[in-house]
């Protein structure tokens, strides 16, 4: 939200109270309190009819500094709020001299300069933040002397962060706006709007900066950030009210300030690894029942597409019904049967859901006269006639509401379930009553999150842990601890392609690990051409469903190409899967994403900044889409060698490539010094990724250390590879005694000390199974 009119003076309606100086100071040993004035104190008399704020300081865990501002702290404090992992005892260190404040968390340090109040924020004596006498501010709306409490004006507290030469912005949810947040103006405000407009279902009041620090938020209602606008040289966030509260998180590198923020706020759930396979829906309005079901399931089996979840989206239900989450008997009269016959086939099952009960619903009534639904202030239950006529929305808040709730789930799990996809979440009113008689402006974005969270923990009830998944749409900070989250409702074309990516690139950016789109588009019907290029891109994201509105997904209603390219990139990303799912364990424990955006991995390559038309898939895959009807693919190679993963093709970095390629390749490349799990299964994502294992090793560097660990589906590590090459030499070490295949991809041996040799082409293949084994490179291969 932008206050000022221009540089010098506020809008019209507006008052700014800003630390003038600090007054008092108090040391305690967890936390400093500073109060400071809004007006110098030259005499007593200035002390009287003014505006002081206090601000404290603490640092809850290590690199993390956090700032609490108050104007007053009489205002009744409503939830809810964000659930941290706040240890109980600091990590800061304070000292005080007669012209400053210094609080220090290991190499982060902020400074509160006594005589203006401004702050300055410092990772081992460099100076990466800094507030001006202005930037820190109590605003409050149009006032009359002392009615302004009675009139109930507006008030805010503002903060604006300086932004230096260079320093670009990045993430604060899922946006399907330019990547690099600078120039923007966001409110943190979950909308319903599709991916092609401002509005976003994911907002997360956390940004990260390419100066390797990020800033959170801790508010759970509406947060308005003004990148590099209202102050082009400032990041400013404003929320409403008498309160402010951000944690500074150091880095120092981008991924490191991600793994702190989600140190925080939570790490991302590990989804079973059944959910990185292809999942097909039925769709949106198309007809359907067990018929149409089946066939698209043999179909698939027919054209040796492996798929592996099946999703019935929302007419499952009967129509006006949703959610009763009962099948609707007219097209499926046996359903657990139904499902038996689904699960014979290998597949799991996901059905769709929403957090909203229509009037036609069974579960209305009970829900009423149990006090179950949102209630307006007068008593009557919340109701509007968008989405379903007559809709309430179930009140979250409420303990016995979301047992309720997940009663009614439970018994679909008993049926054979495996898993729901909880869309919507966003249009969540506030003109309501909650149970816990939480602040409504405060649970519009919180919402989805107690609404993923009661569904996750019911998975995870049933399923155990590390077995459930959901496919969800909506989100707030902390909501990356219930994956899976997918883009929501984009066109079918090449904008909304390129649309979907930059959301997706945002939102993992943003604390999420896992992120999927809709395969095809969902509004509309793409033409084959987008479908075959989208396919590629989606069977190389972290999840991929197949998913429209008004038309079926199945590839064979484009054209045949369609069946060949989903085909080999399904069974691609099987055999990627020790690969992916080392990846995706690595991601629920450290938080950095499986996709990642380029200036994630490769913060100081200029080139990187703004890319948002391709990614890093885990640490040694580059992914480019091709968003063009004329077949053109254009990327950028950052430096060291790459090779394509599909031809074997070698490409020096740090240069851009514009080339063809036909439906059935992509700009797919692995940078060099890399250890690749490639699994011996094309028909499912879920085997023994030991059995037949096949390690494929890229462009081994002079001096190059490097290890990779492949990981059972249970999580645990069950072999790790490490390779270190001196001259000629590349010694080979297991973790284990195991039989490994190992393919140097066009570096060529003469020479080694344990194992079988064979020559497949360009590349040599080793067969050992000694814990530690010794290569020697030919004098050509060394030069590569």
């Amino acid at each position: 939200m932008q206050f000022s009119n221009g540089f010098w003076l506020m809008k019209k309606g507006y008052q700014c109270f800003s630390p003038a100086e600090v007054y008092f100071t108090k040391m305690e040993k967890e936390c400093v309190t500073i109060t400071t004035p809004t007006k110098k104190i030259v005499s007593r008399g200035d002390t009287l009819q003014g505006v002081n704020l206090t601000i404290k300081l603490t640092a809850p865990m290590p690199e993390v500094i956090r700032v609490s501002v108050c104007h007053h702290k009489g205002v009744k404090q409503r939830g809810p709020k964000f659930e941290l992992n706040l240890s109980e005892t600091g990590c800061m260190e304070a000292e005080e001299d007669s012209s400053k404040v210094k609080v220090t968390s290991g190499s982060l340090c902020v400074t509160v300069c006594k005589e203006t109040c401004s702050m300055t924020f410092e990772r081992s004596g460099e100076i990466i933040a800094k507030t001006g006498p202005k930037d820190l501010a109590y605003i409050r709306g149009e006032w009359q002397g002392d009615a302004y409490a009675e009139a109930g004006q507006p008030a805010y507290m503002r903060q604006q962060l300086s932004l230096s030469v260079g320093e670009l912005v990045y993430g604060l949810g899922e946006h399907f706006t330019a990547l690099v947040k600078n120039g923007q103006s966001l409110d943190m405000w979950n909308e319903d709007g599709g991916t092609s407009t401002q509005q976003s279902y994911k907002n997360i009041p956390f940004y990260l900066s390419n100066r390797g620090y990020g800033v959170f938020v801790n508010h759970t209602g509406k947060v308005s950030f003004e990148a590099a606008t209202e102050h082009v040289a400032r990041m400013e966030f404003s929320v409403g009210g008498e309160e402010l509260d951000y944690f500074f998180i150091n880095g120092p590198s981008m991924k490191e300030a991600l793994v702190r923020y989600t140190d925080l706020t939570g790490k991302p759930s590990l989804p079973p690894a059944w959910t990185f396979g292809l999942w097909l829906s039925t769709s949106f309005t198309t007809d359907y029942d067990e018929k149409t079901v089946m066939s698209f399931i043999e179909g698939m089996q027919e054209r040796g597409i492996p798929l592996r979840v099946f999703h019935f989206d929302c007419f499952w239900m009967k129509e006006f019904h949703w959610s009763d989450f009962l099948w609707d008997e007219r097209v499926f009269p046996d359903p657990e049967g139904m499902l038996a016959r689904i699960k014979e086939k290998g597949l799991n099952v996901c059905v769709w859901i929403n957090p909203y009960i229509a009037q036609e619903s069974r579960l209305f009534d009970e829900g009423m006269e149990r006090g179950y639904l949102l209630k307006r202030k007068n008593g009557d239950v919340w109701q509007w006639d968008m989405w379903q006529p007559g809709m309430a929305v179930v009140d979250f808040t409420n303990p016995d509401a979301r047992k309720w709730f997940s009663e009614k789930l439970e018994i679909l799990l008993d049926m054979g379930v495996d898993c729901f996809k909880t869309d919507f979440g966003e249009r969540i009113p506030v003109d309501v009553e909650y149970f816990d008689h939480s602040d409504p402006v405060k649970m519009h974005n919180y919402y989805t999150y107690l609404y993923n969270q009661t569904v996750f923990e019911l998975l995870e009830k049933k399923r155990g842990k590390g077995n459930a998944v959901l496919f969800a749409r909506s989100a707030t900070a902390g909501g990356q601890k219930f994956p899976v989250h997918w883009g929501g409702d984009c066109w079918s074309d090449y904008e909304a392609m390129e649309q979907s990516l930059r959301g997706g690139l945002s939102l993992t950016m943003s604390g999420f690990g896992y992120w999927s789109h809709d395969i095809g588009g969902f509004e509309d019907t793409s033409t084959a051409d987008v479908y075959k290029r989208w396919a590629a891109f989606g069977l190389l994201s972290s999840h991929s469903r197949l998913h429209g509105s008004t038309s079926y997904r199945v590839p064979w209603v484009y054209d045949d190409e369609a069946v060949e390219v989903v085909r080999k990139f399904t069974r691609l990303k099987n055999r990627l899967m020790p690969y992916l799912f080392t990846q995706a364990v690595t991601t629920s424990r450290t938080g950095v994403p499986m996709m990642r955006a380029m200036v994630l991995e490769y913060t100081q390559d200029r080139n990187c900044s703004y890319l948002d038309k391709q990614y890093m898939l885990g640490d040694s895959l580059l992914v480019a889409p091709v968003f063009n009807e004329q077949s053109r693919a254009e990327y950028y190679l950052p430096e060291g060698r790459w090779t394509n993963l599909l031809t074997g093709e070698v490409k020096e970095g740090r240069t851009w490539y514009e080339e063809y390629q036909d439906y059935k390749s992509i700009p797919l490349y692995v940078r060099e010094n890399t250890i690749l799990p490639f699994g011996s299964c094309e028909e499912k994502p879920d085997y023994d990724y030991l059995e037949n294992l096949e390690l494929r090793i890229y462009l081994i560097q002079e001096d190059a250390e490097t290890k990779q660990t492949v990981y059972s589906q249970d999580g645990i590590p069950v072999l790790t590879v490490s390779l270190t090459r001196t001259g000629r030499e590349i010694k080979i070490e297991l973790s284990k005694e195991q039989e490994v295949m190992l393919r140097f991809v066009n570096q060529k041996l003469s020479q080694v000390s344990g194992g079988v040799l064979t020559i497949d082409g360009m590349d040599n293949i080793l067969n050992i199974s000694d814990k530690v084994t010794k290569v020697y490179l030919e004098e050509e291969a060394c030069s590569l």
